[in-house]
């Protein structure tokens, strides 16, 4: 079951554009379970072997980089995220508001 939850949430986060990000909570909310912010962030913590799931575009509803440690290197996350242009100071996300990016608003209703 949690291998189907976590191919979900990959290809949600496969449709994330370049310099835009969005939260465990809103990934969850898009795939019916709101409460599995975590099982969110484990998803993007096993795909690191999968090539293609932007997984640094996850960030937690603050736009803290919760998951930055899951990634090579001590500053991967960040130099991915400021490669497509995301503003990124002590670990934190800047205008979120303005580049965050709701899976509910951008992909159509799950069936």
């Amino acid at each position: 079951m949690a291998g189907d939850f976590f191919e979900k949430v990959y290809e949600v986060v496969k449709q994330i554009p370049a310099g835009r990000v969005t939260s465990y909570g809103a990934i969850a909310a898009y795939l019916g379970a709101p409460r599995s912010c975590r099982a969110v962030g484990y998803a993007m913590n096993a795909s690191h072997s999968q090539t293609d799931v932007p997984a640094h575009r996850v960030v937690n509803r603050k736009g803290l980089l919760t998951g930055k440690h899951h990634f090579q290197g001590s500053n991967l996350m960040v130099q991915l995220l400021e490669s497509e242009g995301v503003k990124v100071k002590e670990d934190q996300v800047q205008d979120l508001e303005s580049i965050f990016w709701d899976p509910t608003d951008e992909l159509d209703p799950l069936e």
